[in-house]
């Protein structure tokens, strides 16, 4: 089953459940992945995600906003879910309707937290060098002051690894600093009698290059859509990850242009012979970067390149398919994923777009039909009419 609409995303939910296991066998016994489904899981879509993590085992989530916390739990979504960002304190009741647990992210935050008058399940975040969220590790009294509100149970303890994905030496000894810190505040903790809450430091590059960490849960994200950040590094690493996610368009139209004639907005591509065209029915409101226009993408028809010409527009894009046999209106193009041999990953997309691969994914739009597939089977769940559980 593909796709009926104009554009869709292919989730193959047996590559999921093949990069679970890839990397649990990365994790010490006692740790578990915490699943980090923020922005609409990577893009791959939130609940749709959840779900399937869920019938594989996985009981801890983390998400950016209560928001999204919220969804899961109005979708059935079962165990822990940890905010890691920042809630209102008009919000707060949500944390308490829904079980959800809020990050910590600072002193004054804990007082705001604990003045809420019911109790809030909490996980602590220490700033170790990220200097983004999270109390800084110097100011211990602060930390040990935290755990003595009476209003905060507090569930876990974590820190954010900045350059954990780098081999440079001087990235290496920053990232052992931020951990030597971190142990620092932990055994603060202990000396003054709190019991120590649940850890976690990783992230998906910290389970690889620092798998000598003994933790209690590590935040995986762009790891368990099969792929890391960059092409080279997903190539480097080797480690047998799968994506789960495909993105495809139909072609809604093909036209035959002479020399001299131009193509799209700004008159910024004029044929130089004659020419075929395809018009794709995909564009940058769908996550398509526009920079990728001229000549600078590609997409996948029947197993070859066909590369844009002129500018992306919002909804659509043409691409040149003068040296394609056989292509007709209905036909299916591949933005992300194979097509016969051919292949083109969210990394090398966002290699030619000068970013990364979570940029290109979490920025795919919500109006694109989410096909699932498992178990040689497919059915199509749009977000945009879930039933609850």
């Amino acid at each position: 089953m593909t796709g009926t609409g104009r554009a869709w995303i292919e989730l193959d939910m047996n590559n999921l459940r093949h990069n679970i296991k890839v990397l649990k066998s990365f994790l010490p016994d006692r740790c578990s992945i915490m699943a980090v489904v923020k922005a609409n899981a990577y893009g791959h879509g939130l609940v749709e995600m959840a779900r399937e993590l869920n019938k594989n085992g996985i009981r801890s989530f983390c998400v950016a906003t209560v928001q999204e916390g919220v969804e899961l739990r109005k979708y059935g979504i079962q165990g822990e879910i940890l905010i890691l960002g920042y809630t209102h304190p008009e919000q707060l009741q949500l944390l308490t309707r829904y079980r959800l647990m809020q990050t910590v992210i600072d002193y004054e935050y804990a007082k705001t937290l604990n003045c809420y008058g019911s109790r809030i399940a909490v996980h602590i975040k220490v700033d170790t060098g990220m200097h983004r969220l999270g109390e800084p590790w110097v100011n211990i009294d602060n930390i040990l002051r935290i755990f003595k509100f009476k209003n905060l149970d507090i569930k876990g303890i974590y820190m954010h690894l900045s350059a954990v994905d780098s081999d440079r030496q001087a990235n290496k000894n920053f990232t052992q600093k931020q951990i030597d810190d971190f142990y620092y505040v932990l055994s603060r903790i202990q000396k003054q009698g709190f019991a120590l809450p649940k850890v976690h430091i990783q992230s998906s590059y910290g389970v690889f290059n620092r798998p000598d960490l003994s933790c209690d849960y590590a935040r995986i994200g762009i790891a368990l859509y099969g792929m890391l950040s960059t092409f080279n590094d997903t190539k480097e690493y080797n480690i047998g990850l799968r994506p789960v996610l495909s993105v495809k368009a139909r072609v809604s139209a093909v036209k035959t242009l002479s020399a001299g004639e131009t193509v799209g907005y700004g008159l910024d591509y004029t044929t130089h012979h004659r020419m075929k065209i395809a018009v794709i029915t995909i564009g940058y409101a769908d996550g398509i970067p526009r920079c990728l226009s001229g000549g600078i993408g590609y997409v996948l028809i029947n197993g070859k390149k066909a590369f844009v010409v002129g500018r992306i527009c919002m909804d659509q894009m043409i691409v040149d398919v003068t040296d394609i046999e056989n292509v007709m209106q209905g036909d299916i193009a591949v933005i992300i994923g194979k097509s016969g041999k051919a292949e083109i990953t969210a990394c090398e997309l966002a290699e030619k777009a000068g970013t990364i691969a979570n940029e290109i994914l979490s920025r795919l739009g919500t109006r694109l039909e989410r096909v699932i597939t498992r178990s040689n089977r497919s059915f199509r769940c749009n977000s945009a009419v879930r039933k609850h559980a």
